[in-house]
């Protein structure tokens, strides 16, 4: 057991004490983003290139960055893409898709090694869970603590991100319960940071957000915060807020920042004038709503 220390959880997150870190790991379904935005196909330097210009348009008002390292870690490292201040998380999972999902399984990726990252910069890694009612809940369990016990060994904060799927046997199920059923499972293993859906996608009322959003609080040991699959990039803001009336701590988002600069003639142009704007604002919304 290495005697290194992990830092403090504070490295991820703002003055305020509120989380407004910046998603940027997405992989074949960025791609899938691009895809439907046009009719060549869509090149791994086109998706590590967009990585690299959101890094440097959007790491100046983030507490922290989630970088994968199939596109982008390395370039980012290298080309000190990241601004001072921001810490990097270290994507640590491999996907595996299946029939009508482009994640449809996660397992830990072995080619990222945790004193690696860390000596690249990380202070964090990053696990994706799936979590389905109708596999069994070992599997996940041991998973979760094999991905806590690696960071915790190479001084590295862990986080996870429990994410709520349909079943594998086709029968209906109930995707908003999972969120809650997920965090009583996996939010006392020990990661340092839990990262969930928020309930509802956030189109409920602010009531049952909020209510939902209490239950994940009163089960998940350590702060926890939300990201923005699934939800409209213009009502995120709001989720947000609710989510955090009901004991989130911010957010860990990509999609809501940065989705609607995809396609667009000049990138740089449209991350200056479409996500900077947003992210300033979804920074305004968790430092005001954590520090009340």
């Amino acid at each position: 057991m290495s005697l290194i220390s992990p830092p403090p959880l504070s490295t991820l997150s703002r003055p305020t004490g509120a989380f407004a870190m910046l998603a940027i790991d997405q992989r074949e379904s960025m791609r899938a983003m691009f895809a439907g935005k046009q009719d060549r196909p869509v090149t791994d330097a086109q998706i590590a290139d967009f990585k690299l210009a959101a890094l440097r348009a959007l790491t100046p008002f983030a507490s922290a960055a989630l970088i994968d390292k199939v596109f982008a870690w390395d370039r980012a490292v290298a080309e000190g893409a990241v601004a001072e201040g921001c810490s990097m998380i270290a994507a640590g999972d491999h996907f595996i898709s299946g029939p009508g999902e482009l994640i449809s399984d996660v397992e830990i990726d072995e080619n990222v090694v945790p004193a690696v990252m860390r000596r690249d910069g990380a202070s964090a890694m990053k696990l994706l869970v799936i979590w389905r009612p109708d596999e069994p809940a070992e599997k996940r369990i041991a998973l979760v603590d094999r991905f806590v016990a690696r960071c915790r060994e190479a001084g590295l904060l862990s986080v996870i991100e429990p994410v709520s799927r349909k079943r594998r046997d086709g029968a209906p199920a109930d995707l908003d319960a999972g969120i809650i059923a997920a965090a009583e499972e996996l939010g006392a293993r020990g990661a340092d940071l839990y990262k969930a859906e928020i309930p509802y996608r956030g189109v409920a009322t602010e009531t049952e957000v909020r209510r939902a959003c209490e239950r994940i609080t009163s089960v998940v040991e350590s702060p926890w915060v939300v990201l923005s699959s699934g939800v409209d990039p213009d009502h995120f803001p709001t989720a947000v807020e609710w989510a955090c009336r009901g004991g989130a701590s911010g957010f860990l988002a990509g999609r809501a920042v940065w989705q609607r600069v995809i396609g667009a003639s000049d990138i740089a142009q449209a991350l200056a004038e479409d996500a900077v704007p947003r992210l300033q604002k979804l920074v305004e919304t968790v430092d005001d709503a954590v520090s009340r």
